[in-house]
């Protein structure tokens, strides 16, 4: 299955629609999207988007919950209270709505990242801001792993000796 990959900035046009990249577009037509489920990002400003195949997976996480407690319904009310869908035109265009600009600040241009199944849109500076943010993170965490595994093959040698 073809994955969305990689990242892309397209300038919004005159009538505030914004070209998907052409890559993403391949898969979104591979799959038979006509319509794709936009939802604000919880923890940034992003929009998660995907076919609607996204949506059902968020609603079978709402189904596992029990019906009568508070996490049901809170996943509901984010699933669909903070989705939206944004219409596909045939030229592989979307409209650039307030939907979008509010959570996520895009003024002029916007920015698309693969995430395997599903991709994001963002601000442009916004998503350098958090990719820098990522990559930190991942180089501390790999230092940390790096210096753990020597602890443990000096403390492991000091034992055999």
């Amino acid at each position: 299955m073809q994955r969305f990959l990689s990242s892309a900035v397209n300038r919004i046009d005159a009538k505030n629609r914004v070209s998907v990249p052409a890559h993403f577009r391949q898969i979104i037509q591979s799959r038979g999207y006509s319509d794709l489920y936009a939802l604000r990002s919880l923890d940034t400003p992003a929009l998660d988007v995907g076919g609607p195949d996204l949506l059902d997976q968020f609603e079978a996480r709402i189904a596992r919950e029990d019906p009568l407690l508070q996490t049901a319904d809170d996943l509901s009310f984010f699933y669909h209270g903070d989705g939206a869908f944004l219409r596909f035109d045939s030229e592989g265009r979307i409209s650039v709505t307030d939907f979008m600009r509010d959570h996520t600040g895009i003024t002029t241009d916007v920015a698309f990242v693969g995430r395997g199944n599903w991709f994001q849109i963002w601000e442009p500076s916004q998503l350098e801001s958090h990719a820098a943010a990522v990559r930190a993170r991942l180089l501390a965490r790999k230092r940390r792993a790096d210096g753990d595994q020597a602890i443990n093959q000096a403390i492991n040698q000091d034992r055999s000796a």
